[in-house]
């Protein structure tokens, strides 16, 4: 497809919104968020939810395999360079709760509602349950992908040439896991577990090959 084939339509995060009212037929999202949203949509409306469909990213823009696309917490330069232990105990409470959260899931989704009892629907638990597939152990940004990430800038014209990625690991005290030795196989691995947590629900992890 070209520019020529489609009209972009700007709505935001609200893809799922757009696509039930109408508005576009096809968006950006998240399987483990909007592609929930629109199943149960269509489970409320007695259609199947397969027929909601998606087309991983790395596979529409040829990127080879992502597994899996790290998140940043970003930082302003300035206070990063100037509060370098407050950014460390930053980090460190963010992989205390993931600790947390991976060993104990019912726990942490019970605290989670109590904190934020708006969230406590059955549509946030699927999210949730869908989510938690997809928690860094370690934290650390993948070299692997980042690189494949500037790259696509770079092809989209939306990177200069000379950009540099500037994301980093060194706020984080503590022992990696080993990178994947078969990401794309994981990937594959991936979509059959998200599948059987859509199905039956609950907490699912792959085991990665490391």
């Amino acid at each position: 497809m070209s520019p020529s084939d489609y009209t972009a339509v700007r709505c935001g995060m609200n893809v799922s919104k757009a696509i039930i009212e109408g508005s576009i037929d096809a968006g950006i999202g998240l399987e483990n968020v909007q592609m929930v949203e629109l199943e149960e949509w269509l489970a409320a409306q007695g259609r199947p939810k397969t027929d909601v469909q998606m087309l991983r990213i790395d596979e529409l823009a040829e990127l080879g395999c992502c597994c899996f696309c790290t998140i940043l917490y970003i930082g302003n330069e300035q206070f990063i360079a100037e509060n370098p232990d407050k950014v460390r105990a930053f980090m460190r409470a963010v992989k205390r709760a993931t600790d947390f959260v991976l060993a104990e899931p019912e726990r942490a989704w019970a605290e989670y509602v109590d904190f934020k009892p708006v969230m406590g629907t059955p549509l946030n638990r699927k999210i949730f349950e869908r989510s938690f597939a997809y928690f860094s152990r370690d934290l650390k940004n993948v070299q692997r992908d980042w690189d494949k990430v500037t790259k696509y800038g770079k092809r989209l014209g939306v990177l200069d040439e000379s950009f540099k990625a500037n994301y980093t690991n060194e706020f984080l005290n503590w022992a990696f896991d080993a990178d994947s030795t078969d990401p794309c196989g994981d990937q594959k691995r991936m979509v059959k577990l998200q599948k059987d947590v859509a199905q039956a629900g609950g907490f699912q992890r792959l085991k990665v090959s490391a």
